[in-house]
């Protein structure tokens, strides 16, 4: 593929170009074709979303209005006068219906000091077109607030928190994305002190993200995209794809600065560190199609995302890039910025100093450096022990002090279960016969005596369809013990005694706390398929691209040991809150239910990036002669210097997403990033050395069963440094090692 494009300058680059365009332009014709309702949640949420949209119903957006006095009661003329004021303005705005007075519906605290004005969001037939709605409906409110500060009078409810929602995950991804690119940029200018270099390896990444953008969006209609996908595809994509391209574009140069001659150079780079690439980019893409086996339509949209942008980032570095290098040669270090250049230390090829100092007590006591960096690691994944998942709520994902979950806080304390009731989806073969309105009528009072449920229950006939839904407000705050136990009381007990007694009917219950329920039911259901099918299938990419038995164990348990060392950072900052106020939060009591999987596809994948690359290049030396020991100690040194600069632009990255708003975002991107720290400095510049050290020459031990694996190997011969090409100025990289350069 490098020679290739070597030899087709042209048609690679504008052929790319071309591929870019193409691939966004049609995405954008087509637009995205997001999931469902009824494919986003597993078990009976699923079923019951399903039955409305056989039906053709749509839920409503209900809304509320929280009219609230610390000193007046329900009773009190001035009090009621507010509430009719509230109730007015949203009707006058046109987009509210069935507007509900709370001294209709008796909506009213305990202590009379609070009251809901219930409504829905006018004509709209799903969540977005109620988002769109609701801001009206907002400043409705707002403005009788402003009339009664005495009072609180504040607006709750599924459109105006998706209004929230949406605004504040827009503004967040155009944060990541102005922070991500200039702090990426910044450290590959430092890395090679000239602006080409440093320019080449961001631009690729981010035409390989538009392109792979407007792919999702031209397949989204077989398989459905979300929000959520574009963010994780912005965060993998600029990752990997300015890794990639980093790796070929250092090797490039270092066989340059050694002297030989500029075909010769690509011909290395595209044969080292472009397999490197394509191994690193095969082994990601099967750690994400792994998700598929979690059945969950978010998570089956995030991996396609990812795999597409993989895909992209490692076609551009193995087919654009090579053709670009050819085009500039050595004016790819032109644009040098000379404070900056001056800064660069030289590299000998020996590591620098530091990578000396810490290297050189690792080899000459392999088994201390093993022992001490394995404890370490162990106690950093002590934690995940104790480490709690959860569908965290809104409130737990939004910051303290945040005006939405206010104002959910007030309402839940004032009405215990009422912003998130159960909701019962009743099909049966006819809703409005005696017997099952019998039956519906026994649901609400055995609903009742539970006590873990209370009114008001509310019921509603869709005659047409014989369909009944039934929202029943449950205990507690949604996600905690007690309402977990009413929904267990619920499907268990009350629904099966009554309505589904009545032949030919389902009845499946849904809502938040149901749908959170299921989510993590079937999470741990596909937790250990997922962990299998990555892990063997990550064993025998290793195994066949080194053709080693050690290697490929070696790999696997290195990234357990910093998914673990992740796992338990999560846990202890973002459960336990230790540290939590260093990343802009605080402790939560939970981990999200989806971010330890997650991140265990993630970063199983990315990790070989690192362990590929250096691998490949111990390996490499070992092929040419050298023993063991050195091939580790000049496979080490010599990718200190890429290693680190792939590792603090991939940490920058994944700490944009730690400081974002969602409590989501920010545990994805704390525990990425805590994970390629630790991954790139305790496991690769000590664990890995001290390991292959400790195992010598059986590192390269392959059972003679296992002979029939195809060999992909890395051992080629290069034709020898040739004179002819001076290095460019100011790089001292290093050569290959000597025995090498004697055998080719």
């Amino acid at each position: 593929m490098g020679a290739w494009s070597a030899r087709h300058r042209k048609t690679a680059v504008f052929g790319w170009l071309l591929f870019v365009v193409l691939a966004a332009a049609l995405g954008g014709l087509h637009g995205s074709t997001k999931v469902t309702d009824a494919e986003a949640m597993p078990g009976q949420v699923t079923r019951a979303a399903k039955i409305l949209d056989e039906a053709g119903i749509t839920t409503p957006a209900g809304e509320t209005v929280l009219v609230q006095s610390a000193t007046l009661t329900a009773d009190d003329p001035a009090f009621r006068a507010v509430v009719e004021e509230a109730a007015a303005a949203v009707t006058a705005t046109g987009a509210a219906a069935d507007v509900r007075s709370p001294y209709d519906t008796q909506a009213l605290s305990a202590d009379r000091h609070s009251a809901l004005v219930q409504f829905t969001v006018k004509g709209a037939g799903g969540r977005e077109e109620a988002v769109e709605k609701v801001p009206v409906l907002l400043d409705a409110v707002a403005k009788v607030q402003a009339q009664h500060r005495d009072l609180t009078v504040e607006e709750f409810g599924e459109a105006s928190s998706g209004k929230w929602f949406q605004d504040q995950f827009a503004n967040d991804f155009k944060r990541a994305e102005w922070t991500a690119v200039p702090l990426a940029l910044g450290i590959l200018l430092i890395a090679f002190g000239a602006v080409v270099a440093a320019v080449l390896p961001v631009v690729l990444a981010i035409t390989a993200f538009v392109a792979a953008g407007g792919l999702v969006a031209l397949t989204s209609g077989m398989l459905h995209t979300s929000d959520d996908a574009s963010s994780v595809m912005l965060l993998v994509g600029l990752a990997v794809g300015v890794d990639y391209c980093l790796f070929y574009l250092r090797r490039e140069r270092e066989e340059r600065a050694a002297g030989r001659d500029a075909a010769t150079a690509l011909q290395i780079a595209a044969a080292t560190s472009g397999r490197a690439v394509l191994v690193s980019g095969v082994t990601v893409v099967v750690a994400m199609a792994g998700l598929f086996l979690t059945g969950i339509a978010d998570f089956q949209a995030m991996s396609f995302a990812t795999i597409l942008v993989v895909v992209t980032a490692v076609l551009g570095s193995l087919t654009v890039l090579p053709a670009l290098l050819s085009m500039l040669g050595d004016r790819v270090d032109k644009g040098r910025l000379p404070l900056l250049h001056r800064l660069r230390r030289p590299d000998t090829g020996n590591g620098g100093r530091l990578w000396n100092a810490l290297l050189t007590p690792v080899l000459n006591r392999p088994l201390a450096a093993t022992v001490l960096a394995g404890g370490l690691l162990l106690g950093l994944a002590a934690p995940l022990l104790t480490m709690h998942t959860a569908n965290l709520t809104f409130q737990q994902q939004l910051p303290k002090g945040n005006a939405l979950v206010a104002t959910s806080q007030r309402i839940e304390a004032a009405f215990p279960g009422s912003p998130a009731p159960a909701t019962v989806v009743v099909k049966a073969r006819a809703i409005d016969s005696p017997e099952m309105r019998a039956a519906i009528a026994d649901l609400q009072t055995r609903a009742l005596a539970t006590g873990r449920m209370h009114g008001p229950v509310q019921v509603t006939l869709h005659r047409e369809q014989n369909v009944a839904l039934i929202d029943i407000p449950l205990a507690g705050s949604g996600n905690d013990t007690a309402s977990t136990e009413a929904l267990a009381a619920l499907r268990g007990d009350v629904v099966p005694a009554t309505v589904l007694k009545v032949p030919g009917t389902e009845a499946p219950v849904t809502g938040s706390t149901a749908g959170s329920h299921d989510f993590n039911e079937q999470m741990s259901d596909s937790m250990l398929p997922v962990f299998g099918f990555v892990v063997v299938f990550a064993f025998l990419l290793m195994l066949c691209s080194f053709r080693s038995l050690g290697i490929a164990v070696t790999a696997v348990v290195l990234n357990l040991l910093s998914v673990g060392a992740a796992y338990g950072v999560l846990a202890l900052v973002f459960q336990h809150g230790v540290g939590a106020s260093l990343v802009g939060t605080a402790g939560v009591g939970a981990v999200e239910s989806w971010v330890p999987l997650f991140l265990f596809v993630i970063l199983f994948g990315l990790s070989m990036d690192y362990h590929v690359f250096v691998v490949s290049r111990i390996k490499e030396a070992h092929d040419r002669g050298l023993s063991t020991r050195a091939a580790v100690s000049y496979g080490i040194r010599s990718t200190a210097g890429v290693v680190t600069s792939a590792a603090v632009i991939m940490v920058g990255v994944f700490g944009v997403f730690g400081t974002l708003s969602m409590q989501s975002m920010k545990q994805m991107g704390v525990g990425l990033a805590v994970a390629v720290l630790v991954d790139a400095t305790v496991i690769r510049a000590v664990l890995l050395p001290a390991v292959m050290t400790l195992l010598g020459e059986r590192n390269w031990y392959l059972p003679r069963w296992l002979r029939w694996l195809p060999d992909l190997s890395h051992g080629e011969s290069f034709p020898p440094v040739t004179p002819a090409a001076p290095a460019p100025a100011g790089l001292h990289l290093p050569d290959a090692p000597s025995a090498g350069r004697t055998r080719v």
